[in-house]
C-alpha cells in the first residue's frame, strides 16, 4: 500500500462532474472501486478524489435506481426461500397453522411479538417489517371486521327496543 503523499497518482484522467450517463456511470465506479483497493487516507489527494467521485456514483445510483424497501411480506418470504423454509417452519415464530397463512396471506397484520420474534428467528431487520404491508390483490375476499358499522347497528335497535320496554 503506497504511503507517500501522492498515494495512486497512476489514475485515469476523469474530471469529476455530474452523472449524466450509463457510460460515464460505468467508468466512475471503475475509478471509485481503483481507488478503494489502494485505501487513500482522508485529506490526500486521492483520499478526497474517491470521495468526491463516491458521491457523484451515490447520487447518480439515487436517481436511476430504485431501491424500494421490500413489502414485509415479501421480505418474510424472500428469507424463507434463502433458508429453504416454508410454512410450517413459521409456526413456531408466529404462534400458530392459521396465524402463519393469514399472515403470508396478507389478511393478518404483523403485532410487535411477531416482528420481535421474525427479527430474532430469521435475521429480518425490525425497519422492513415495521411497515405497512402491500394490500391483499384486487377481488381477494375480506371478512367483515368485528364491531363493524352493520353489527353496531343491530346492537342500537335493539337497545331502543328494550329500552321502549322498560
Amino acid at each position: 500500500m503506497p504511503n507517500t503523499q501522492n498515494e495512486c497518482v497512476e489514475h485515469m484522467n476523469i474530471e469529476p462532474k455530474i452523472i449524466k450517463s450509463a457510460a460515464e456511470y460505468r467508468t466512475y465506479l471503475a475509478e471509485v472501486e481503483r481507488l478503494a483497493t489502494h485505501d487513500p487516507a482522508p485529506g490526500t489527494p486521492d483520499g478526497d478524489r474517491l470521495e468526491l467521485l463516491a458521491m457523484l456514483v451515490e447520487d447518480y445510483e439515487e436517481q436511476h435506481f430504485n431501491f424500494e424497501r421490500p413489502d414485509p411480506i415479501d421480505a418474510i418470504r424472500f428469507r424463507m426461500e434463502q433458508k429453504g423454509l416454508r410454512q410450517k417452519d413459521l409456526i413456531p415464530i408466529l404462534g400458530g397453522k392459521n396465524r402463519v397463512s393469514e399472515v403470508l396471506g396478507r389478511k393478518r397484520p404483523l403485532t410487535i411479538y411477531m416482528i420481535r420474534a421474525l427479527n430474532k428467528a430469521l435475521n429480518i431487520p425490525a425497519e422492513l417489517l415495521i411497515r405497512e404491508p402491500e394490500p391483499p390483490p384486487y377481488g381477494t375476499p375480506s371478512k367483515r371486521p368485528r364491531g363493524s358499522v352493520k353489527t353496531s347497528a343491530k346492537l342500537r335497535v335493539h337497545r331502543q327496543k328494550l329500552r321502549k320496554r322498560a
